[in-house]
């Protein structure tokens, strides 16, 4: 009997301190959610640099740059350049086996020789026929008919002359030399290896890749959001991660009139121009592309962080003065990722809340 006696007291003790806690927990969540802190997180108004800016990658590339192919086929006899080599205009870069057109040219010359003394023939006959027609001692039937073995002769040797210059101009084309002065990128042949010749019909064979690496463009994608703030002529700071102790200036000088996606973003092509390029920057490195918007001096700001939507398109920002919190709109002009400019709502030197009133974190007792 004791034993039930002192069970029932010692649960009749904890019910106790259950619903006491119980009612001490109830009190506490009851309290109102939006009750400003004892001592909120705040920040005072002051003045500030801000430097806005848009930040993009994009891949170098060389301004000028051109595939040089064959105008006639061939066997490659010898390869005169190597990537990386700097070229002059008009110097040979490869040399085709020219055996096949030489045998040609010997054929066209062979065939002028021919037709040479085929015109002289007829060109003799003709002038005896002449004076014989004068002299009204050769019919004009005769006389029409020497003529046009002249005419046809003369025909003859224009026509293999046309084909020895053309097989002469083949022959020049065996040697393929350089349009401009650049440096070789690449050269995907080898010797030996037989080449086909550019045409209206096919592509022909790529001999090498040749650029003007004095200067070389950066090609980026910025976002629709932000291509409306760029300009043309516009000065842009680049930076590559293998050069990142060399800054470098470009400036923009193509922006693409049409929209494209890219990684699934809409946006639009930009290019800028580098005059002095670094010696250590290459195409196809990836560089940093910082393209200044707005910069303020010495302006009124408040931590970005500070500033929170109001009712419609407004901008407010809650002002601490001494235990009161004062709600205010606000005006707010050039931003960045740390502070944006206050135009209009709050003075230097104020405190501001960093937190809205109803999201400050309540301290626990």
């Amino acid at each position: 009997m004791k034993k039930l006696l002192l069970l029932l007291l010692v649960s009749a003790i904890g019910s106790g301190i259950w619903y006491a806690r119980k009612q001490h927990w109830f009190e506490f969540s009851a309290k109102p959610t939006d009750a400003p802190a004892a001592n909120p997180m705040t920040a005072l108004v002051g003045k500030h640099d801000i430097e806005y800016s848009v930040l993009v990658s994009g891949d170098v590339q060389p301004t000028s740059q051109l595939d040089v192919k064959p105008e006639v086929g061939g066997r490659i006899l010898k390869l005169n350049a190597i990537p990386g080599a700097q070229v002059k205009t008009g110097d040979v870069l490869v040399q085709i086996d020219d055996r096949d057109i030489l045998t040609e040219r010997d054929s066209a010359v062979a065939d002028i020789e021919g037709t040479k003394l085929s015109l002289n023939k007829a060109q003799k006959n003709y002038e005896r026929a002449k004076d014989l027609f004068v002299q009204k001692l050769l019919s004009k039937e005769a006389f029409d008919n020497l003529e046009s073995e002249f005419l046809i002769a003369q025909n003859a040797l224009d026509r293999a002359e046309r084909k020895k210059q053309i097989v002469e101009d083949k022959l020049s084309k065996t040697k393929v030399i350089a349009p401009g002065d650049g440096t070789v990128l690449t050269v995907p042949v080898v010797e030996g290896q037989v080449v086909i010749p550019a045409a209206s019909v096919n592509n022909g064979t790529t001999l090498m890749t040749i650029a003007n690496l004095s200067r070389l463009l950066v090609e980026t994608h910025v976002n629709q959001a932000d291509v409306g703030k760029l300009a043309l002529k516009q000065d842009v700071k680049l930076t590559a991660e293998s050069i990142k102790d060399e800054e470098m200036d470009a400036e923009i000088f193509f922006i693409a009139p049409v929209a494209t996606l890219k990684n699934n973003v809409k946006g639009f092509t930009v290019q800028a121009l580098i005059d002095k390029p670094s010696e250590r920057l290459r195409p196809g490195m990836t560089v940093q592309m910082n393209i200044p918007i707005a910069h303020v001096a010495d302006a009124v700001a408040v931590p970005v962080g500070a500033v929170f939507r109001g009712e419609g398109n407004s901008r407010v920002v809650y002002v601490l003065a001494g235990e009161k919190t004062e709600k205010r709109v606000v005006k707010v002009g050039v931003s960045n990722t740390e502070h944006a400019q206050i135009l209009q709502g709050v003075a230097e030197g104020e405190k501001i809340l960093l937190n809205e009133p109803e999201r400050v974190p309540r301290k626990r007792s």
